[in-house]
């Protein structure tokens, strides 16, 4: 190491110094030893101090690594920083040991003044940090939604609610349990924080290059092989990183090139690798954040998440690789030449311990152990890596991995603080109720609109805000009037309002996923943004389907769940064919049949016995009218050469 310190990844993050980075390993290693004393229940302490010790671990860093402005200096620690940093551990600080306190005495509704004045100082700080850390659209989200309290008896009736006086608000948001140490911030200190560790371990162990690696040898060869080795990568290294931006990032630097280099246009290219990464925030295993957010909202194990998420998310995955295949087939876009290929068994052989880990996890996540799981695939993980040279973590490597926990922890627990604001200010004022109750009216009782407001109000906030703070918003106050209007089953409700949240990734006009993606393979946004849509279109339809139909997400019995999806697999593969003009066997299609095999497709997907039974007999009757146009126009056809249906062509 080094005087001139690290700079952690992205331009956004300040290079530190040797004794910051000290003095930040150290708050990495406490903060985990801390988490694992307390998850293993070796030496558990009361939970509000527990969690204002993860405070004073991983929120206090943000100052240091994240400059305020982009005009802040990035190669040192600016005073201002050093003292936001210090008020942030003293304040984290004091509430750790004052728990008993908070709890025994009410503090959170009858404060002493010192404290108060602390409360909205820290208020304040958490504001600061989440703006640093996640962005200024999260930041005035959640600062407007934490003074809600302040004047909600002033706003129209749908938004009216209890108002507080200024002291009682920042008590309340800082000293509670339902705020800044909620049920986000809860989920982050007892599920999510071994997932974090986990990824960091993958990272660090060569873990993403096996991922690729594992995707090129079992899929490169096959026509438009580098798109589907984006989908199946992005699939698994999305669903244990949560985060649609990096992921694109990550495997997307490989996938995008090596796409464009076969014969993919760049924004088609781009499109995949957007779709695919977005697809990391609802497919299991991990599924990110969200997941654990909604299992304790739930009140149920997150494994009964995961379960109800994996049909879904597979159907999505499919659409998506029947239009990649397709259009590889339509275009004569070959594979990767065998010598660009990996050798499946060496990689298999070079990756055992990375499979050993994620049998582990699966193998506790399946015994409901999900808070400790990770914990164990981790330590697994290193274990092995340390046994061979090309993965062993020296001591740079190992302090670099610390580095890594600490960043992703600290910008993690800054956004799950500020998330808490939302949840505080909603629990304070009695107004989660009453909205529902106004978007049913406004709806009329009809559950179908109800779910089409839920739709855009999702999809809106979802706009350049994390995935986690919007399906947090969205549960509180939409999915209770979702549920009551319409009797859905609870779950489907909630995996309704996560995905229109992540479908504003790759939806224009905000689209951040095809941004960053389309940045990558020097591609029109706009172009990307939309194709992206199209090829991400299950994902649209298919939220609408397992809410009116829970067999899609197992909440039915078996026949009825293999039933819906068989129909929904041969469903989408008709959807794609119409959508990319070409179907496997039946070559390029004239634009009516695409047109009428996109609404067969549709209405076979629709988990409806007459909408099926219809589907299926278009498309019977388009495909004889599409073989018998063939024939007449191979033959001569009825106007001489078959012009009438050449004119038709894709």
């Amino acid at each position: 190491m080094t005087n001139k310190g690290l700079k952690l990844s992205g331009p956004k993050h300040r290079n530190v110094s040797l004794f910051w980075r000290i003095i930040f390993v150290g708050f990495t290693l406490a903060g985990t030893i801390l988490a694992v004393l307390q998850i293993f229940l070796i030496y558990p302490i009361i939970e509000n101090s527990y969690l204002y010790w993860l405070l004073f671990f991983f929120l206090s860093p943000v100052f240091i690594f994240f400059p305020a402005t982009i005009k802040s200096p990035i190669d040192r620690v600016p005073v201002y920083d050093k003292a936001l940093f210090f008020l942030a551990l003293f304040f984290s600080g004091y509430l750790s040991l004052h728990a008993w306190d908070i709890t025994l005495k009410g503090w959170a509704f009858l404060a002493p003044l010192p404290v108060s004045i602390m409360s909205a100082l820290f208020c304040l700080l958490i504001l600061e940090a989440v703006r640093r850390a996640g962005g200024l659209p999260l930041f005035l989200f959640t600062g407007i939604f934490g003074a809600y309290p302040l004047f909600a008896d002033l706003l129209p009736s749908i938004l009216k609610g209890n108002a507080y006086p200024f002291w009682q608000v920042v008590n309340y948001h800082v000293l509670s349990t339902e705020s800044i140490i909620g049920i986000p911030m809860n989920v982050a200190g007892t599920l999510v924080i071994g997932f974090m560790i986990l990824g960091s371990a993958l990272v660090a162990t060569g873990g993403g290059k096996f991922f690729l690696d594992f995707a090129f040898a079992l899929l490169g060869a096959q026509p438009g092989g580098p798109a589907k080795v984006a989908i199946l990568s992005s699939g698994i290294f999305g669903s244990l990183s949560g985060s649609v931006i990096s992921n694109v990032l990550t495997t997307g630097s490989v996938t995008i090139p090596t796409m464009k280099k076969i014969g993919y246009p760049p924004h088609y290219a781009a499109a995949v690798e957007a779709c695919a990464s977005s697809g990391g925030c609802i497919m299991p295993p991990v599924m990110g954040a969200v997941a654990f957010v909604m299992a304790s909202f739930l009140g149920i194990p997150y494994v009964d998440v995961a379960k109800a998420a994996l049909i879904p998310a597979v159907l999505f995955y499919l659409g998506l690789y029947v239009q990649v295949d397709f259009f590889a087939r339509k275009s004569g876009l070959a594979g990767l030449s065998e010598a660009e290929i990996p050798r499946l068994s060496a990689v298999l052989k070079n990756g055992f311990l990375y499979i050993f880990a994620f049998l582990i996890l699966v193998y506790f996540l399946y015994l409901r152990r999900e808070a400790q799981a990770p914990f164990y695939a981790t330590v697994a993980l290193l274990i092995l890596a340390m046994m061979r040279s090309q993965t062993r973590l020296h001591l740079r490597e190992f302090i670099k991995f610390v580095e890594n926990v600490g960043f992703t922890l600290s910008e993690l627990v800054a956004i799950l603080a500020a998330c808490g604001f939302i949840i505080g200010a909603f629990s304070l004022t009695g107004v989660a109720s009453s909205f529902s109750r106004e978007i049913v009216l406004l709806a009329r009782g009809n559950a179908f609109l109800m779910l089409v407001f839920g739709a855009l109000a999702s999809f809106i906030m979802g706009m350049g805000m994390t995935v986690t703070a919007c399906y947090i918003f969205l549960s509180i106050i939409l999915v209770p009037g979702l549920i009551s209007a319409g009797g859905f089953d609870v779950l489907a409700v909630h995996l309704f309002v996560l995905y229109w949240g992540v479908v504003s990734f790759i939806t224009p006009p905000v689209a951040l996923g095809s941004y960053v993606a389309a940045g990558l393979a020097g591609a029109d946004f706009f172009q990307t943004g939309f194709t992206s849509m199209r090829l991400g279109v299950v994902k649209y339809i298919v939220p609408f389907f397992f809410v009116y139909s829970p067999a899609l997400i197992m909440h039915a019995p078996a026949y009825e769940v293999i039933y819906e999806v068989i129909l929904a697999i041969i469903g989408i593969f008709i959807l794609g064919g119409g959508l990319e003009g070409y179907i496997f066997r039946l070559g390029k299609l004239p634009l009516l049949v695409r047109l009428f095999y996109i609404i067969s497709g549709f209405l076979i997907v629709m988990p409806e016995v007459t909408t099926d039974i219809i589907g299926v007999g278009l498309f019977l009757l388009t495909t004889l009218f599409h073989l018998l146009s063939k024939h007449y126009i191979k033959k001569g056809g009825l106007v001489g050469g078959g012009g009438k249906f050449t004119n038709m062509g894709s």
